[in-house]
């Protein structure tokens, strides 16, 4: 007689192998990372590198998909590779600027930061431009459009990281561990709500309930959150009507009731993944950029990529992303101090969310809403802020290195003129 294993020795077999899988995971790491004072810091240099084969991989594809469109309109096929290229430049020094500063200075950031965010957003009302019915762009002298709510997504991830560090023994008080932080999210995500830009608004609503996760705020106030969120996703979702064709036609695969099919998008980003093949049909040479996917460049180019480049050109994306994502995990993990812990958590966060929800309207998981890919779509206030974030998580990472091998700090620690630097017998 054959005998079946009980739903709790199943349970407990699962959970075996779920043990195992964690124990693998960390005999890995610290086998790469090392220990003590022989650690190699290979998840800085991880951090870096996947970051700059992203930046790479997206200037390569925004010269590709833009090029197309570029010479249509009577203007060099160049023109959006060498912005995001000159973006991508300003960027990477300001992340090597940022890793090399210390934490200290990092705190000292959070309320001016916080404050010059609330002033951009509220100047886009003012003198904003819109572009695709989204007010959320200020124009710097026709050359370049700046978008502060790019800017905010940083700037609130540092000042929430900075508040909660400072209420840490109180945040087991619902009080204390919603204000200020709801009222000022909440505020940032009105104003970007204002310029009609749902997809962003949703990321900062991400961002706040990371930072809240990581802070380890109790897990019943997320439920309340979330209901809350839900509602005003909808009633911003109801209240538009091109948002509720949208939806509709995601739903049910076919047109409005006036014949517009607002998921043509996704349809096209669809077929030119399936006509990518294993291998793609050549970088250069697709066919859905010849205006099948408008603005290619920007929130579908992972269509593009998959396209060219094929499945394989979308797994190495993937596998970027998610070595990225282990490696900022691994700094999370690592610190014991909880504004770097809350730091770093909703930096990895915002990236891998924003990244998912990208591949997911490509793919037509979601409906389409206007969610750039990190690193890769064309966008210099976009890649900027990404850039300049990881920055301040190769900061976190550098003091975790041994410090041998720790790359030297621009700014240290600073003092009060006269004060001198404690030292302590061994």
């Amino acid at each position: 007689m054959v005998s079946t294993p009980t739903r709790p020795a199943a349970t407990r077999q699962r959970a075996g192998e779920s043990g195992r899988l964690l124990r693998w995971y960390r005999r890995f790491w610290s086998a790469l990372e090392g220990n003590g004072k022989s650690r190699n810091g290979s998840t800085y240099y991880l951090i870096l590198g996947t970051t700059l084969a992203l930046t790479a991989i997206g200037i390569m594809m925004v010269l590709s998909a833009s090029s197309v469109e570029a010479i249509a309109a009577g203007e060099s096929p160049y023109t959006a590779a060498l912005k995001q290229g000159l973006f991508a430049g300003i960027g990477t020094f300001c992340m090597f600027m940022l890793s090399r500063i210390n934490v200290v200075w990092l705190k000292r950031l959070a309320w001016p930061g916080i404050i010059i965010a609330y002033a951009l957003l509220g100047l886009v009302l003012v003198i904003g431009t819109s572009v695709n019915g989204n007010k959320n762009w200020i124009d710097i002298g026709g050359f370049f459009t700046l978008q502060p709510s790019e800017a905010a997504k940083l700037a609130l991830a540092l000042w929430m990281a900075t508040v909660l560090a400072k209420k840490a023994s109180l945040l087991h008080q619902w009080g204390h561990a919603v204000v200020p932080v709801v009222p000022i999210a909440g505020g940032i995500i009105g104003l970007v709500l204002i310029g009609n830009d749902l997809g962003t608004g949703m990321i900062i609503m991400l961002i706040t309930a990371a930072a809240l996760f990581f802070a380890g705020v109790r897990l019943y106030l997320f439920g309340f959150a979330a209901v809350g969120l839900g509602a005003v996703i909808a009633f911003m979702a109801m209240t538009s009507s091109n948002r509720v064709c949208r939806i509709t036609s995601w739903w049910t695969g076919q047109s409005c009731g006036d014949g517009i099919d607002a998921n043509y998008q996704s349809t096209n980003g669809l077929y030119g993944l399936a006509s990518g093949g294993w291998f793609g049909v050549g970088l250069g040479q697709s066919r859905q950029k010849y205006s099948w996917i408008p603005e290619a460049h920007n929130d579908f180019i992972f269509a593009i990529i998959g396209e060219e480049l094929g499945l394989v050109g979308t797994v190495v994306v993937l596998v970027l992303f998610a070595i990225l994502g282990a490696a900022i995990y691994r700094v999370v993990v690592a610190q014991e101090d909880l504004f770097h812990r809350v730091l770093a958590g909703t930096i990895m966060v915002w990236l891998l969310g924003q990244g998912t929800v990208n591949m997911a309207v490509v793919t037509g998981l979601m409906p389409v809403i206007g969610v750039p890919l990190p690193f890769i779509s064309y966008g210099g206030s976009a890649l900027l802020m990404s850039l300049c974030a990881i920055g301040v998580v190769l900061s976190l990472a550098r003091e975790q290195m041994a410090p041998n091998i720790r790359p030297r700090k621009l700014l240290g620690p600073w003092r009060l003129p006269g004060r001198k630097k404690s030292r302590t017998k061994a």
